[in-house]
């Protein structure tokens, strides 16, 4: 990642360390940019993350890392934030007042838990259902996986649900 890609994110992943609190005795081992770029290599190349190489942090640290900042947030305040300086860069206010629904049925591998796959009855698809939002710029609001078999009309009522919440 370029030092300018890095300046962009880093007061928001110094603010998440921050937050972590821990007795403050030692210094962190890994630098949060060094995760980062690990995260970015594996989405990249598509690699499974115990095939990370060895120049990364330890993958069991990097994934670590992932998933803690899925769960609290943190991976959605850089896409808002991200997303908030393209739509400035371009004229625009950092906040839309629009968003475009869309959903798409997608087929899943074999083995995809069935609990998670549905039918779409009008496509006759086996699988999962992407509904999502995005601004006018094509810019990703909200995105939700369900099963196939669940309407257009639930799945957009979800996604409108979601972006009350989060884009206000």
């Amino acid at each position: 990642m370029s030092d300018a890609r890095w300046a962009l994110i880093e007061p928001t992943m110094t603010a998440w360390r921050a937050s972590q609190g821990g007795l403050g005795i030692r210094q962190p081992v890994h630098d949060l940019r060094e995760i980062v770029n690990a995260i970015l290599y594996v989405n990249r190349t598509g690699i499974a993350w115990e095939y990370l190489p060895h120049d990364f942090p330890p993958y069991k640290t990097v994934h670590s890392y992932f998933t803690r900042w899925a769960a609290d947030g943190t991976t959605e305040k850089i896409h808002n934030l991200l997303r908030g300086k393209v739509r400035r860069a371009v004229g625009r206010d950092p906040e839309p007042t629009a968003a475009i629904i869309d959903s798409q049925s997608v087929k899943t591998s074999s083995n995809v838990p069935e609990a998670s796959q549905g039918i779409d009855a009008g496509k006759k698809i086996k699988g999962r259902k992407r509904h999502l939002a995005t601004d006018v710029l094509g810019l990703l609001l909200v995105v939700i996986v369900t099963a196939a078999s669940v309407s257009d009309t639930a799945g957009g009522r979800d996604v409108i649900d979601r972006l009350a919440v989060t884009h206000r």
